[in-house]
């Protein structure tokens, strides 16, 4: 494809203008053998990725890439893309194997690298996958560098223009204490004043990418810990356990009287959390704890907490309580991490269990987020049921709306109108909101306020007249 043919394509005028085809809220991601989550997508985005690092950084040397990958069946065939591609631009691929989405970012800082991909589609089943970059410094990608990806891989002839000399080939290195490695990463962020010795806890690790390294952690900081989800086969990553069944978690809890459960998903980046009572914890409330916390500790970079517009109001009001502002932010942990670096904040996160300290991290890390609850649980001596008790949660309703065109959500005037006179008949104590999906042809219609019943008649009444206007 000519460069003037290449502008005419779909992929390559939508990512010219800023708009990403191939990149969602957290990467590419898709069924497997399907576009865009091929063998020969991999490549490509492994070929444009080094051309990216080598044009941008005029390296004198080759470009480093960490790949790393969960326990999915197709993991060793994207890998294999990935850093053949890599190579052929002249790149070095250093294969880390399976590895937590957060321990790539690590690893990808703590060896010097250029970027870290991994190969991951979290809590999805085992036929999706999905490919995520880091740069350099462990952070997920902006908008504009992944826009500027998906140019370089709709211009192939552009990339054949750019591959290396025979002699310059890259080469792929193995990384063979990867795991080792993030279990002394994720340690050495405990404080060294406490223990866990005495701590029960059940582990579930969704038998994903987290089966080595959550165990050993814990372990090894005294807990006794009971496990569930270590004997990852390819395909029952998910299945049945982790973040999305957390009651398989809670049953344990309650079998063996317990103090806490922890369930990560298949990546390890985010986690649920079960009181010793078997009921779930909100992440809003996990992270209120850890904010306070942080706060008493005078640890809380500007007394300010960054979270996602889908975080509880309930959040808002007991942070304010505090004296801790809550900023908002685009779902997605990378916005989060993005609005902590620019303000100058090392905490924050989402509702869904993705936490950023970071002071310690640069990603969401469910281990790390269960090592800083434990702390906050020891230092105050009180158990996980009574922290979380300390802030009340408003009533939210969440509806999927199916929409033809999700897109017009934030730009058709009835729908604008309809939101502005919800608004005013919540007033301060409540919120709306409505945002197209990221990933499927839905628009989510949050509502949130003290009553109830209000809340469930004003969403339904929104539900239908977005349904109408756009389909």
């Amino acid at each position: 494809m000519s460069p003037s043919n290449a502008a005419k394509s779909p992929a390559a005028r939508g990512a010219s203008n800023g708009a990403r085809r191939l990149f969602g809220t957290d990467g590419i991601r898709g069924v497997v053998n399907r576009a865009p989550m091929t063998a020969e997508a991999a490549l490509t985005l492994g070929r444009a990725l080094t051309h990216l690092l080598r044009t941008d950084k005029n390296l004198g040397r080759r470009a480093k890439v960490v790949v790393g990958q969960d326990t999915r069946l197709s993991g060793d065939m994207l890998s294999c893309a990935v850093a053949a591609g890599v190579m052929s631009q002249g790149g070095d691929a250093f294969l880390a194997d399976v590895l937590p989405t957060p321990g790539l970012a690590n690893l990808t800082a703590s060896t010097r690298a250029d970027a870290g991909l991994v190969i991951s589609a979290s809590h999805n089943p085992y036929q999706d996958n999905g490919l995520k970059i880091f740069d350099g410094q462990g952070y997920k990608l902006p908008d504009e560098t992944e826009a500027r990806l998906e140019t370089m891989m709709a211009d192939r002839e552009q990339l054949d223009r750019r591959r290396c000399r025979p002699d310059g080939v890259g080469r792929i290195c193995r990384i063979h204490d990867a795991v080792g490695r993030y279990v002394v990463a994720l340690k050495s962020t405990f404080p060294k004043s406490l223990s866990l010795e005495g701590v029960k806890i059940v582990l579930d690790c969704a038998n994903g990418a987290a089966w080595k390294s959550a165990p050993a952690v814990f372990e090894e900081l005294g807990a006794q810990v009971h496990l569930v989800g270590v004997s990852p086969d390819g395909f029952n990553i998910n299945q049945g356990l982790g973040s999305l069944h957390p009651e398989v978690c809670a049953e344990k809890v309650l079998e063996l009287q317990a103090d806490l459960g922890v369930a990560l998903d298949g990546d390890a980046d985010r986690a649920i959390f079960i009181d010793h009572r078997g009921q779930t914890v909100d992440g809003d409330q996990i992270m209120f704890l850890c904010a306070v916390h942080l706060k008493r500790q005078k640890l809380l970079a500007k007394n300010a907490v960054a979270a996602t517009v889908m975080s509880n109001l309930g959040l808002e009001t007991a942070l304010e309580r505090e004296g801790i502002r809550l900023l908002r932010t685009n779902v997605g942990d990378r916005y989060v991490a993005e609005r902590l670096r620019r303000d100058g904040l090392n905490f924050g996160g989402e509702k869904s269990g993705h936490l950023i300290f970071l002071d310690h991290a640069t990603t969401g890390d469910g281990g790390l987020a269960a090592l800083q609850t434990l702390s906050v649980m020891k230092t105050t001596g009180r158990p996980l049921r009574e922290l979380a008790s300390l802030m009340t949660l408003f009533p939210q309703v969440l509806l999927n709306v199916p929409a033809a065109r999700p897109a017009e959500a934030g730009s058709h005037p009835e729908i604008l109108k309809m939101v502005k006179d919800v608004k005013d008949r919540l007033g301060r104590r409540g919120r709306v909101l409505l945002r197209p999906s990221g990933t499927e042809p839905v628009v989510r219609v949050m509502l949130e306020g003290e009553d109830e019943g209000l809340i469930n008649s004003l969403a339904k009444e929104c539900a239908q007249l977005t349904a109408r206007l756009l389909n």
